[in-house]
Parts: structure tokens; C-alpha cells; sequence
């Protein structure tokens, strides 16, 4: 017990030191994590516990956690707008670059078929724990290239489950077949998820509202924790991952009025638990070996990157831009943590030799080290590349902004507010989630982003609450009930402009506590009134 307590203290004091030191040079604490984890194995030479499999459920935590966060970012009316990015692209990116690897590590690297399989099947899958906490804390996860990036992630999360299923048939010595196990497989799935969103959705709920409603936070934060982990064991014993049983539990809560206040709630144990993983990830680099085969190591990483970059490209962009595309395919082109899951299966069932498991094992070390340095360059380099303007929001310049307008829409209405705008010489800036609409902006001189309005954490990043007033021009109804809700949710003390064109349009927005809804039928009445009564009259 005194040594576990001296390893955690060690553990917490060296991660804390380097990533204050890393920090100076805005270097991911990822990579301080990953080197804690080094550090701490071979200074108190701890290398028999870089296999613990107690270490590693802990670690796993941290991704159970942090998909559950995503899973609250995700309701399933937002599944389902996704389902071209989660089930089409992550389809075929995840099909395309299985097969790719595998030929080429089977046919021009020689592998026998099971191992080229293996690694294949793992090489094709991304880093969840790194991809999305930058997309998180960046407030990129909005943007277009965020969310088709995290559409994929997704997917490839739920392809876990079969990768899985035919390692265990694979390394099984019973009867069964593919068929009874794939049937099985899909009774439990529909079990789980009709358990949760039938039975589960009833007590979150219940939980949630009696544990709110009794205004103790140790109480809700308690429900909040029973929660995710009876969700993530609930998946576990019916055979699947924890991640996807705290995703789903995520998703039941979205579509609650509590998934804001446990978002921020949850924020610190899933952080301390991805830190938790990140320090294991990082007792795994043996550093002889990783020496001894540092050229070979480096060269199939870049071989990888290319490769995945290449075809998650192609594949995002049958139905996206050339430039979210290539966003995309940068954001995902690393090996992720699950891999460490299909080595260390394979490897216990006696289908990958130990040898080529450390090998492997490093290259998505590595690869997970590499990525936290040029993900957040990622924006600069296409843009460099294709001499395309970021579009990008910089919330650092919002920190003490007050009194400004936040104009929602730069089409043709919005092009005429901003005119009026800088006749009056008002401070204010534009958001529009059209990419086109965003450029026109910034060629006209204006200060543009690329947003969607109705995210809690854009209003957040745009200091709404300090604005003068925020002026929706939008014509699109459910936008711009969206966006409207948002604002209120967000904050009630604040003017907010809509404009309308129709009846419908009017009365869809009639609930809510709008300072001033603008018709725009009824305004072009009075003022063709107006000009009529400034004419000369004719006798």
C-alpha cells in the first residue's frame, strides 16, 4: 500500500512538473503523460507492470469517460443528421484502409495472413483520446471538418466491437460459428441499447432530476458517476466495449435539460482518467528496442500516415470540400489506443508473436506521441498548402471583448446589416457556418468565423453574454430556432434580433423570449408608406 501511494504521488508530481515546462512551448500535456509514464518504469524500474491489466482498466477510464462527453455533444436527432459521416465515410474509410494494409504488409512485407490481418484491422483505427480532446478543448469539434472527423471516430469505435468478435472467433477452439456468433452479437446489442434508451432513459432521468432537485452537488455528481460506469459494465458484460455503453448513456442525457451541467461536472474525472491512460501508454516504450528499431519504426509511421491521410481523403471528399477534406484525413491519420486492445488479444490467443507485438505496439506509441505536436498545426498546413484562410475562431481575442454585435448570417440580409453596422460604427463580428459565405466576409474586410451559433461553447467562446446584441438573419426555420434557444439557454439578459419572412416562421418562434422579431413583409409595408409620405405630392 505505501509503495502504490509513492508511485501515485511520483506519478503526479512528475506529470505535473513536465507539463508545466511543456506548456511554455505549447506542447500537448499528452506527451507530458506519455513521458510520465516512461520516467516513472524506468526510474524505479517498474517495467513488470507495464503489462497490469488493473492499470490498463484504469486507464481505459479515461476513454470511457471522455466518450461519454462526446456522447452528451451527440443526441440521437444529431446521430442521425451524422449518418453520412458516422456510417458512410467511417464505413469506408475504416473498409478502404483495412484492405490497403493489409495487401500491402501481406504481399510486400511478407507477414503471414493473421498477422497481416491483425495489423490491418488495428492500423485502420484512430485516436479517439487524442483526436477528440484537441477537437474539445480547441472548440474545433463544431466545425465542419470536426464533425465529419468525429463522425468517423464514432464508427470506428463501434467497428471495435466485430474486430473483436472475429479475434475471439479466431482464437476460439469451440463449435461455434461465425453466423451463431454474429447472431448472438446482434441480440445483445439490440438488449443493450433498447434496455438503455427503454428502461435506462426513465431512471437517468429520474436520477438526474431527484438528485438536481435536492441541490447537493456531491449527490449529482454521484448519479452522474453511478450512471456512466452501470452504463460502461452494462456494455462490458454483454460482451461489447465500455466506451460504448458511457457513448450511448452520453446520448440518452443529451436529449435531457441536465447534459450542460454534467458536461462541466464530469470534466475533471475524465481528464484525470485520460491522463491515467496516457501515463500507461507511456510505461509500454521499451527504449532499447524502440532504439534498435527507430528507422524501421519511423519509416512504417510515415507509411501509415500517408496512406490513411490519402484514403480518408478520397473518401471524404466524394461529399465534402477539398479542404475540409484534407482537414479530415490530417485529423485521423495516426494509429489510436484501441490498437493496444487488438495486439494484446491477438497476442494472448497465440496469433501474433511477442516480437511483432512490441514492434507494433511502438508504432502506435510513437504515433500517438507525434500526433499532439502537428494536429494543432493542422489548419496552418492547409491553409499553407491550398492558400486557403483559415476560418477558425480565436477565442483568446473574445476574453475582454464587451458591447459587441454578434451578427448570425452573412447572406444578403446580413450583408445590408453589416453595412448599417459600419455606418454606425459599431463594433461587432460575423458568424455563418457556410464556408462561402465566411470568405465573402473576410474579402470584404469584415471579422468572420466559421461557427454554428447554436453550440453552447461557440456563445461561450464569443463572450455572448457581454455583447450588445446578437442579430439572426438566417432564413432557415430550424436554424434559427436552434440558434435562438441556444442564446436564451445560454443567457437571458441579452437583446436578441431575428428576422422573419413568413407567417410560419413567426409563429415557430413565438414561444421564446425574443427581444424583437423583425417581419420583414411587414416592415417593407411601412416603409413603402414612409417614402410615399416623403414624396411630392401631385394636384
Amino acid at each position: 500500500m505505501d509503495s502504490a501511494l509513492l508511485y501515485i504521488v511520483m506519478a503526479l508530481g512528475v506529470s505535473t512538473v513536465l507539463n508545466l515546462f511543456l506548456k511554455r512551448f505549447g506542447i500537448s500535456q499528452i506527451i507530458g503523460y506519455i513521458l510520465t509514464g516512461t520516467i516513472m518504469v524506468y526510474a524505479l524500474d517498474l517495467r513488470y507492470m507495464d503489462d497490469s491489466t488493473t492499470l490498463e482498466h484504469i486507464g481505459e477510464f479515461g476513454i470511457v469517460f471522455l466518450m461519454f462527453t462526446i456522447g452528451l455533444e451527440i443526441s440521437l436527432t444529431k446521430m442521425n443528421s451524422m449518418r453520412k459521416e458516422i456510417f458512410l465515410n467511417g464505413f469506408m474509410q475504416v473498409g478502404f484502409t483495412a484492405l490497403t494494409v493489409y495487401l500491402i504488409s501481406h504481399y510486400i512485407f511478407s507477414l503471414e495472413s493473421i498477422s497481416a490481418l491483425i495489423l490491418s484491422l488495428a492500423f485502420a483505427l484512430s485516436s479517439t483520446a487524442v483526436v477528440l480532446s484537441y477537437l474539445k478543448s480547441s472548440k474545433e469539434i463544431h466545425n465542419p471538418y470536426g464533425q465529419r472527423a468525429t463522425g468517423i471516430l464514432i464508427f470506428q469505435d463501434i467497428a471495435v466491437i466485430p474486430i473483436l468478435i472475429l479475434l475471439g472467433f479466431l482464437t476460439s477452439k469451440s463449435d461455434h460459428s461465425v453466423i451463431l456468433i454474429l447472431r448472438d452479437t446482434f441480440i445483445s446489442a439490440v438488449f443493450v441499447i433498447g434496455f438503455m434508451f427503454i428502461v435506462g432513459k426513465r431512471i437517468m432521468t429520474w436520477l438526474l432530476h431527484f438528485s438536481a432537485s435536492s441541490e447537493v452537488d456531491e449527490l449529482f455528481m454521484g448519479s452522474v458517476l453511478f450512471i456512466v460506469v452501470s452504463a460502461a459494465l452494462l456494455a462490458s458484460y454483454m460482451g461489447f466495449t465500455y466506451s460504448l455503453g458511457a457513448f450511448v448513456a452520453g446520448m440518452i442525457i443529451a436529449e435531457t435539460k441536465y447534459h450542460h451541467k454534467v458536461e462541466a461536472d464530469i470534466a475533471p474525472f475524465k481528464d484525470i482518467l485520460l491522463g491515467t491512460f496516457f501515463i500507461v501508454v507511456g510505461m509500454k516504450v521499451d527504449i532499447l528496442f524502440f532504439i534498435d528499431n527507430i528507422g524501421f519504426i519511423i519509416g512504417i509511421f510515415l507509411l501509415v500516415l500517408i496512406l490513411k491521410t490519402a484514403i480518408t481523403y478520397f473518401v471524404v471528399r466524394l461529399t465534402s470540400s477539398h479542404v475540409l477534406s484534407l482537414k479530415t484525413a490530417l485529423a485521423i491519420s495516426q494509429v489510436g489506443e484501441f490498437s493496444f486492445v487488438i495486439f494484446a488479444v491477438a497476442s494472448m490467443g497465440g496469433l501474433l508473436e511477442k516480437e511483432l507485438e512490441s514492434l507494433f505496439v511502438l508504432i502506435v506509441i510513437f504515433s500517438m506521441i507525434v500526433t499532439p505536436f502537428f494536429i494543432s498545426k493542422i489548419n496552418m498546413f492547409v491553409s499553407h498548402v491550398s492558400r486557403h484562410q483559415y476560418l477558425g475562431l480565436d477565442t483568446s481575442t473574445f476574453v475582454s471583448r464587451k458591447n459587441h454585435v454578434i451578427v448570425c448570417g452573412y447572406s444578403i440580409i446580413g450583408k445590408f446589416v453589416a453595412k448599417n453596422l459600419d455606418a454606425l460604427g459599431a463594433s461587432y463580428v460575423i458568424i455563418d457556418n457556410n464556408p462561402k459565405h465566411v470568405n465573402e466576409a473576410l474579402s470584404a474586410g469584415k471579422e468572420a468565423y466559421l461557427g454554428d451559433m447554436s453550440k453552447h461553447s461557440l456563445l461561450e467562446a464569443l463572450n455572448a453574454d457581454s455583447s450588445a446584441a446578437i442579430i439572426v438573419t438566417l432564413d432557415n426555420v430550424e436554424k434559427k430556432r436552434a440558434i435562438c434557444e441556444a442564446v436564451l439557454k445560454y443567457t437571458k439578459d441579452i437583446n436578441l434580433i431575428v428576422k422573419v419572412s413568413t407567417l410560419e416562421d413567426k409563429e415557430n418562434l413565438q414561444d421564446l423570449e425574443i427581444t424583437s422579431i423583425v417581419d420583414s413583409k411587414v416592415e417593407i409595408g411601412r416603409l413603402l408608406v414612409e417614402r410615399m409620405l416623403t414624396c411630392k405630392m401631385r394636384y
